[in-house]
C-alpha cells in the first residue's frame, strides 16, 4: 500500500559538495526524473544536470507572435477596409504609425499568456497540493540544507537501489516522501463550485473598489486638485471679461516665438507684389516640395493640382490650381494663400516652415507647366 503512494526519495546534505558529487553520478547513471532543492545557490550546478530550457520561452514567443499578428491585421482592416481615413496625406495603412498598438498587443498577450499557461497548466491551479508540501524535507532544504529527490516514476527506479547510492556519498538524512490522499485522488478545481463562486467574489470586489475609486474617491479632497483648477476649457464662458468669452485671440501683433513676424497678413496682393520665392528650382527644392505637397495639399487639390480631391466627397473640392486665374498668379500670391488660408482653406503656416511653403509653390509651377506646356516646351 505505502510502496504504491511513493513520491520519491530524497537525500540532505549540509554539504554542498557532496551533493554536487551525487548529481554528477546521478546523470552517468542515467536517471531522468530528479531535482535538486537548495536555500542557497550551488554555482555550476544547472550545467551539471543538464537542465533544458523552459518550454514557457516557446509559449510566450508564440503568444507573442500572436499578438503582432492580430495587431497587424486589426490595424490594416479598421484603417483600410472598415473605416478608411486619410490623415495628413498618409497613406491608408501607415505602419509606422500602428508600432506602439503592434507592441502593446505583443507584450500584452506573451505576458499576461504565458502566466496564465504557467499558473492553470503547469502547475493545474486552483490545484495547490504537491507531494513535497509540508514535509520535512522541503522544510530542512527552504531553510538551511540542499537536498536531491529521485521520483518514482523513473524507468530506473529502485528502491533499494537508490537507498545505496545515496548512502555512498554520505548524506546527512535519507528521507521517503510518500503521496497525501489529496494527490492520489486528484480532481481537477477550475470547475469545482467552491472555485467558481471565489472567482464571481473577486470579480464583483474588484469592479465595486474600481468604480468607488474612479467615481467617487477621486473627486474628493486632496484628488480632486487636478479637477479644481483656475482655467476655462474651450468654448467656456467666462465672467472675468466683459464679453463672456473664455477664449480669447491673441493681441494684435503677437509672433509667436521662434517664428518670424509675416507682414502681409490680410494683405494678398501686397503679398503677391512684394513676395518673391528665394528658392531656385533645382532637384533638390522640387523634391521637398513634391513631398510636402503630396502629403498636406494633395488630400484636397489632388495629386496634380486639378482640384479631384482624394477625400470622396468628405470635405468640399477645392478650384483646380491649372486655372488661368492662379496661374497668373505670383508665387508670393500663392505663399501667401499658403501662410493665411482663403475661404474653406485653413493655414499650414504651422504645419510647415517658410522654406517648404516655398518647396511648394515651386512644385505648383511645375504641375501647371506640365498640364498647360507651351510650343516651345515641346520641341
Amino acid at each position: 500500500m505505502e510502496s504504491r503512494k511513493l513520491y520519491a526519495i530524497g537525500a540532505l546534505f549540509n554539504d554542498p559538495n557532496k551533493l554536487v558529487k551525487l548529481a554528477k553520478k546521478i546523470v552517468e547513471q542515467g536517471y531522468k526524473n530528479w531535482d535538486v532543492h537548495s536555500s542557497f545557490p550551488i554555482h555550476g550546478l544547472p550545467k551539471i544536470m543538464r537542465l533544458k530550457w523552459s518550454p514557457l520561452g516557446y509559449v510566450a514567443l508564440i503568444l507573442g507572435l500572436t499578438g503582432t499578428t492580430f495587431g497587424l491585421f486589426l490595424t490594416w482592416w479598421t484603417m483600410s477596409v472598415d473605416y478608411p481615413l486619410i490623415i495628413g496625406g498618409k497613406p491608408w495603412f501607415s505602419f509606422p504609425a500602428f508600432v506602439p498598438v503592434l507592441f502593446e498587443l505583443t507584450v500584452l498577450l506573451a505576458s499576461v499568456g504565458t502566466a496564465i499557461v504557467m499558473l492553470f497548466i503547469i502547475f493545474k491551479f486552483p490545484n495547490n497540493r504537491h507531494p513535497l508540501h509540508d514535509t520535512d524535507y522541503l522544510k530542512k532544504v527552504s531553510s538551511d540544507n540542499c537536498g536531491l529527490i529521485i521520483e518514482a516514476k523513473d524507468k530506473k527506479f529502485n528502491y533499494d537501489e537508490i537507498k545505496s547510492l545515496f548512502s555512498q556519498f554520505e548524506p546527512d538524512s535519507i528521507i521517503d516522501i510518500y503521496y497525501q490522499e489529496e494527490e492520489t485522488s486528484y480532481k481537477p478545481k477550475v470547475f469545482d463550485w467552491k472555485f467558481i463562486v471565489f472567482l464571481i467574489v473577486v470579480a464583483i470586489l474588484t469592479s465595486a473598489i474600481g468604480y468607488l475609486f474612479n467615481n467617487v474617491i477621486l473627486y474628493l479632497p486632496p484628488f480632486d486638485f487636478m479637477m479644481n483648477q483656475h482655467k476655462l476649457n474651450p468654448q467656456e464662458a467666462s465672467t472675468f471679461f466683459n464679453d463672456g468669452f473664455g477664449m480669447r485671440k491673441p493681441v494684435p501683433g503677437t509672433v509667436a516665438r521662434g517664428e518670424a513676424f509675416y507682414p502681409f497678413k490680410g494683405k494678398p496682393d501686397e503679398a503677391g507684389t512684394k513676395l518673391i520665392n528665394p528658392l531656385l528650382p533645382s532637384k533638390e527644392n522640387l523634391e521637398l516640395g513634391k513631398s510636402k505637397y503630396n502629403t498636406f495639399c494633395s488630400p484636397c487639390h489632388g495629386w496634380r493640382g486639378e482640384g479631384d480631391s482624394r477625400l470622396n466627397g468628405q470635405f468640399p473640392n477645392p478650384p483646380s490650381l491649372h486655372s488661368e486665374k492662379v496661374r497668373n498668379w505670383s508665387d508670393g500670391r500663392i505663399y501667401h494663400v499658403i501662410v493665411e488660408g482663403q475661404n474653406i482653406m485653413p493655414s499650414y503656416s504651422k504645419q510647415l516652415t517658410e522654406k517648404e511653403r516655398w518647396a511648394i509653390v515651386l512644385y505648383i509651377r511645375a504641375l501647371q507647366r506640365s498640364l498647360n506646356a507651351k510650343q516651345e516646351d515641346v520641341q
